[in-house]
């Protein structure tokens, strides 16, 4: 495992030979405390896997091991999710992008492809505007712009829910985030969710945190500056960033390529991994 960037006068002969080459999992040391547990694996052109709201690594296990044949993939729960430290940082979007920045340095990897969903995505604008020279290309998953009325009407009733009954809001978040059909067929993935509810007050405050955070994002004055190549994906049947707010980033970043599933629900890139892959390893081939 390694925990920090090797700079180049760790070589041997200082001029920055042998990177540090990391495969399976490690850690990434933040200066707040903080100790993320990262994932690479596979070969090839870097691509950071930055999940949402939910935070965890294991959002991407079937669509990272299918990239994996194609690319080098770098994933981790993100700070107070699953086996990562809290810290004592502020979570904000731009907080949770510079997280993104140590893991890519923790994995000595000078430029990636950042895929980011949902929340993930947010986390991507931020970070191509904080180092857009670090960025081979952006890709905005079931995401969006800006806070707007849907959206806030959503997330307040999600969090008056949390604060009732943790396994309710786990329950209707699931029920949301896949085609009901697909959900009916693969009923496992509804009582994991149910099973993993937030019903710690730490646990609690992590998802707060995380949906105040959210809410507070607004890449409106900014977006359509951004420099790395950008791909916008959704899906036509979301319900919780719905497609319209797909098009609303697309008309913000005119040069960005978009392109939305019919059907997939919010989670399309577990409901339908095999069209999200391929639209992800054919973007990224065209670089």
């Amino acid at each position: 495992m390694t925990q920090a960037r090797r700079h180049p006068q760790d070589a041997p002969d200082g001029t920055g030979a042998n990177p540090v080459e990391v495969s399976g999992e490690f850690q990434v040391k933040l200066p707040d405390g903080a100790v993320l547990r990262a994932f690479s694996q596979g070969q090839g052109r870097p691509l950071l896997l930055v999940s949402g709201l939910a935070g965890s690594a294991a959002f991407w296990d079937d669509n990272a091991a299918t990239l994996a044949r194609s690319f080098r993939v770098l994933r981790f729960d993100q700070r107070g999710i699953g086996a990562s430290d809290r810290g004592n940082a502020p979570c904000t979007i731009e907080q949770l992008a510079k997280d993104c920045l140590a893991v890519l340095d923790a994995a000595d990897i000078e430029r990636a492809t950042v895929l980011g969903h949902s929340t993930g995505g947010c986390i991507g604008l931020a970070l191509a505007r904080q180092v857009p020279a670090r960025l081979d290309g952006l890709i905005l998953s079931g995401s969006w712009l800006k806070q707007n009325r849907y959206m806030a009407a959503l997330f307040e009733t999600r969090l008056a829910i949390l604060d009732q009954h943790p396994r309710a809001y786990a329950a209707t978040a699931a029920l949301m985030a896949y085609p009901p059909t697909w959900l009916e067929a693969h009923w496992s993935v509804y009582e994991t969710a149910v099973a993993a509810a937030p019903d710690t007050p730490e646990a609690k405050q992590v998802v707060r945190e995380r949906i105040d955070a959210l809410r507070a994002f607004d890449a409106s004055a900014w977006a359509g500056e951004l420099v790395p190549p950008t791909l916008i994906l959704g899906a036509r049947d979301d319900m919780i960033v719905p497609a319209f707010l797909q098009e609303e980033l697309a008309a913000a970043m005119p040069g960005a390529r978009k392109t939305l599933l019919d059907t997939g629900g919010h989670f399309f890139p577990i409901s339908r991994p095999d069209a999200f892959t391929a639209n992800v390893a054919e973007w990224i081939g065209a670089l």
